[in-house]
C-alpha cells in the first residue's frame, strides 16, 4: 500500500467512545518516551494508571504490540495489560492469559556470534537478546549506523533471518510474524472480533500494524515527526498520546 503524504495526516480527534473500538498500542516512543538504554525506561504511576483504565472501558480490548520482550513489557507496564505481542509479534500473550511463541530459528546462533564480534569492536553498541531475535542498539553510537546496518544485512542473509529495522536498533529476528500479524491475530479471537481497530506507534517496525489496522477497516495514528506512512493520523510526542487517551476516556464518560 502506497504511504501517505505526511501532509496529509491530520491530528485524532479524541474517541466518542470505546465501546466498538480496539486498541493496539506501541510502547516505546508511544506509551514510554526513548531513553539512551533501553533498560532506561521504567514503569510510571501515571502509565499504569492509565493502561487499568483502558482495560476497564474497553472490556479488555487492549494489546500492547512492542519489539521488547514480554517481561521486559509487563516490567514497564506493571503487568497492566493483559493481552502483549512482544518482540515484533513472535512472543504472543492473548486476552485470556494463554502464551503464543514461534520457535527461535537456526540463524540466531550465527546472529548472536556475529553482533558480539561486532559490539566488542564498538563499545558503544548495546546487544540485546530476546531468544526469538537478537537486537543491536546503537543510540549510543550514532556514527555506527552506516556499518551497523552493513553488518546486519550480511548476518540476516546468511543466517536467514529477517532483519527488522527501528530506530537507532537493527534487530535480527525469526522469521514469519511482525506487528501487522499479531494484530491479525487479536482481531480473530475474543474480546478483539468485530470492534474497530486503532493502532498507535511511532517506528518503522509499526507499519506493518498500520497496515493491518486499515484492512479490518480501521485507523492507524503516527506518533512523532512528519515521514512517509501508512497511518492516517498523528500525535506529536508521548504526552500527546497521553493527553489523546485521556481526552477519549473522558469523553466517553461524558452522558
Amino acid at each position: 500500500m502506497t504511504a501517505h503524504s505526511p501532509r496529509l495526516l491530520p491530528e485524532p480527534r479524541p474517541l466518542p467512545g470505546f465501546r466498538d473500538v480496539a486498541l493496539f498500542l506501541d510502547l516505546d516512543g508511544t506509551l514510554a518516551a526513548i531513553e539512551p538504554r533501553p533498560e532506561d525506561v521504567g514503569p510510571q504511576p501515571w502509565r499504569t494508571a492509565l493502561m487499568h483504565r483502558l482495560e476497564e472501558k474497553l472490556d479488555g480490548r487492549l494489546a500492547v504490540i512492542s519489539g521488547r520482550s514480554l517481561d521486559e513489557v509487563d516490567r514497564i507496564l506493571d503487568g497492566a495489560v493483559a493481552a502483549v505481542a512482544a518482540v515484533h509479534g513472535l512472543v504472543r500473550r492473548r486476552a485470556d492469559g494463554s502464551l503464543e511463541e514461534a520457535a527461535p530459528a537456526e540463524g540466531l546462533d550465527l546472529a548472536r556470534s556475529g553482533l558480539a564480534a561486532l559490539a566488542a569492536r564498538h563499545p558503544g553498541l548495546q546487544i540485546e537478546d530476546k531468544r526469538v531475535s537478537v537486537a543491536v542498539h546503537f543510540r549510543q553510537a550514532p556514527e555506527l549506523a552506516g556499518e551497523v546496518r552493513r553488518q546486519a544485512e550480511a548476518l540476516a542473509s546468511d543466517a536467514g533471518l529477517r532483519l527488522q529495522l527501528g530506530d537507532m536498533v537493527a534487530e535480527l529476528c525469526t522469521p514469519g510474524l511482525d506487528k501487522g500479524a499479531a494484530v491479525r491475530a487479536f482481531m480473530h479471537e475474543p474480546p478483539f472480533v468485530d470492534s474497530l481497530p486503532v493502532f498507535i506507534g511511532d517506528d518503522l517496525t509499526d507499519e506493518d500494524g498500520f497496515r493491518a489496522a486499515r484492512a479490518f477497516g480501521g485507523v492507524s495514528v503516527l506518533v512523532g515527526p512528519l515521514r512517509a506512512t501508512a497511518a492516517d493520523m498523528r500525535l506529536e510526542d508521548v504526552e500527546s498520546v497521553r493527553g489523546w487517551l485521556e481526552a477519549s476516556l473522558m469523553q466517553d464518560a461524558q452522558p
